[in-house]
C-alpha cells in the first residue's frame, strides 16, 4: 500500500513538474481522438505547448497541424527554443498555405527571425501566399541589417497622437491592444508621426477623460537608432529595467519598438556568440550530434593553432644546445606556459567581459591596463617567489630555483599584459574582442613564456653548469 502511494505521488510530482500529462497527449494523438487532445492541449501554456512539440516524434507532430489553427500554431511556435536550422525543416513539414498563414500570425519581428533562416525562395514563395498587409510588414523588417535595433524590433505596437484626450486615446489602445506586442509604455508621436513622449499605461488609465494627451506624456522619452548595434541596445535595456525601448530612424520618426523579451534572446545569443569564440569554437548555439559537423566547426582554430604551436616547438628547438647543457631545464619548461597561458586567459575574460558589459566606458582603458598590470606584478611576486622555494627544495639548486622564479614573475607579468592590451587593440580596431580567444592567447604566452624562461636559460648558463 505504502509503496502505492508513493509511486502515485511521484507521478503526481513529475505531472506537477512538467505541468502537463505528455501521456496522455501523445495516446489522443496516436488515437485520432482530436476533441481530448485539444481540450487538454488548448489549455497550456505556449511555453508547454512548444516543449511539446519539440518532443513528440515526426508523424506525430504532423498531425498537429490538422489539430491546431495556423493562430494557434503561431503562438506555440514563437515559443519555439531550436536549433535555427531545425526551423526550416518544421516548416518544410507543413503544407505551404498553412505555414504562411502561420507566419502571419506571428509577431511581425519573430517571424522575421524564422525566415532570415530560410532560402531566398523559400522567403520569397511565403510572402506572395500571405495577405498583403502581413506581407509588407514583414518585407519591411527584413530589409534591415541583421543584428540591429530594425532587425529585432516589433511593428505591433500602439501609438496616439498629442492632440487628443484620453478618452480618444482609450478607444485606439481598446482597439489594437488585442494586435500589439506590448502596451505597458503607449508612445505619443506628433503629425509628423514623429516621436515626441510616451506615456504609462497606469497614466493614462488614472487621467481624466477630457485631458489632453500633451499635458500628461512625458517628453524625455529615450529611443534607439534603428541601426544601432542590438547589444548596444540590450546594454541600454539593462541599465534602465525599459520593459520596451521604440525604435526611430534619422529623423526621429517612430518605426518599432524593442521588447523586453526580445532582448533577452539578445542577450543569450551574444553570451553564447562570445563564449564560442573564447572557447575557439566556431558556434556553440546548437549541439551538433553529427561529429563531422562538430569538427568541422573547430577544425579552422584548431589547425590554426597548430601552426602557432609549430612556432613554439621551432623556438625550443633553437635552444637545443642550452638544454643538451642543462636538461632538468626542459622539466619547468610546461609549468611556466601553463601559468603565463592562464594567467592570460584571466586577463583576457576580465576585459572582454567589460567591452561586452559596457563596464569599461565607466574606466579608462588605461586605469584597466594599470590595474591589471598591478595585478600580473603582485601574482608574479607571489607564485614566483613560491615557485623559487619549491625548485629549490626539490632539486637542491638554488640558482635553478631563482631562475624558475624569475621566469614565472616576468611570464606572469607579460601574459597579464597581453591579456588585457590584445582585446583592447582588437576593440579599437572595431573587431570582436572575443576573437582573442582563450585558446589563442594561451599558445600566444606560451611563445612568449618560452622564450623568456629559456633565453634567460642561455644568458646564464654558466651558473647553472
Amino acid at each position: 500500500m505504502e509503496e502505492a502511494v508513493k509511486e502515485h505521488n511521484n507521478e503526481k510530482e513529475k505531472q506537477d513538474k512538467e505541468m502537463y500529462d505528455e501521456e496522455l497527449l501523445i495516446r489522443a494523438l496516436r488515437q485520432e481522438d482530436l476533441d481530448l487532445f485539444r481540450s487538454e492541449f488548448t489549455q497550456l501554456h505556449s511555453y508547454d505547448q512548444a516543449k511539446f512539440f519539440s518532443k513528440v516524434e515526426d508523424e506525430l507532430r504532423t498531425r498537429l497541424y490538422h489539430y491546431l489553427s495556423p493562430e494557434e500554431m503561431a503562438e506555440l511556435f514563437e515559443s519555439l527554443d531550436i536549433d535555427e536550422e531545425d526551423y526550416q525543416e518544421l516548416l518544410a513539414e507543413m503544407n505551404p498555405s498553412y505555414a504562411a498563414e502561420m507566419l502571419s500570425n506571428m509577431y511581425a519581428d519573430d517571424a522575421v527571425d524564422v525566415l532570415n533562416e530560410l532560402d531566398k525562395e523559400q522567403v520569397v514563395s511565403y510572402l506572395t501566399i500571405m495577405d498583403d498587409e502581413s506581407a509588407k510588414e514583414i518585407k519591411e523588417l527584413l530589409h534591415y541589417e541583421e543584428y540591429t535595433a530594425g532587425s529585432i524590433m516589433t511593428t505591433e505596437f500602439v501609438a496616439i497622437s498629442q492632440n487628443q484626450t484620453v478618452r480618444s486615446a482609450m478607444y485606439i489602445l481598446k482597439n489594437e491592444a488585442p494586435n500589439a506586442e506590448t502596451i505597458y509604455y503607449i508612445y505619443v508621436v506628433d503629425d509628423d508621426k514623429k516621436l515626441v513622449g510616451v506615456i504609462s499605461l497606469r497614466d493614462l488609465i488614472i487621467s481624466h477623460d477630457d485631458v489632453m494627451i500633451s499635458e500628461i506624456m512625458s517628453e524625455r522619452v529615450m529611443a534607439v537608432g534603428v541601426s544601432e548595434d542590438q547589444e548596444a541596445v540590450a546594454r541600454q535595456m539593462k541599465d534602465y529595467d525599459f520593459l520596451a525601448l521604440p525604435v526611430v530612424d534619422f529623423q526621429h520618426h517612430l518605426l518599432g519598438i524593442i521588447t523586453v523579451d526580445d532582448i533577452m534572446d539578445v542577450m543569450e545569443e551574444e553570451a553564447s556568440d562570445d563564449y564560442s569564440k573564447l572557447a575557439g569554437i566556431a558556434d556553440l548555439d546548437s549541439i551538433d550530434r553529427n561529429p563531422f559537423n562538430a569538427a568541422k566547426k573547430r577544425l579552422p582554430w584548431l589547425i590554426a593553432l597548430l601552426f602557432l604551436g609549430m612556432i613554439t616547438a621551432n623556438l625550443i628547438g633553437r635552444f637545443e644546445a642550452t638544454l643538451d647543457k642543462v636538461a632538468i631545464l626542459a622539466v619547468f619548461i610546461p609549468l611556466i606556459a601553463g601559468m603565463a597561458g592562464n594567467t592570460g586567459t584571466q586577463a583576457l575574460a576580465v576585459a572582454v567581459r567589460g567591452i561586452a558589459t559596457g563596464d569599461l566606458e565607466k574606466e579608462s582603458k588605461v586605469s584597466l591596463v594599470i590595474r591589471e598590470a598591478g595585478t600580473g606584478l603582485i601574482t608574479g611576486t607571489t607564485c614566483g617567489i613560491v615557485a623559487s622555494l619549491i625548485v629549490y627544495v626539490w632539486k637542491g639548486t638554488l640558482f635553478l630555483g631563482m631562475l624558475v622564479g624569475v621566469s614565472v614573475f616576468i611570464s606572469l607579468f607579460v601574459a597579464t599584459l597581453a591579456g588585457t592590451l590584445v582585446p583592447l587593440f582588437m576593440h579599437k580596431l572595431k573587431v570582436d574582442p572575443a576573437v582573442a580567444s582563450g585558446p589563442f592567447i594561451t599558445t600566444i604566452n606560451d611563445i612568449i613564456s618560452t622564450l623568456i624562461y629559456l633565453g634567460l636559460a642561455t644568458l646564464f648558463l654558466n651558473y647553472l653548469i
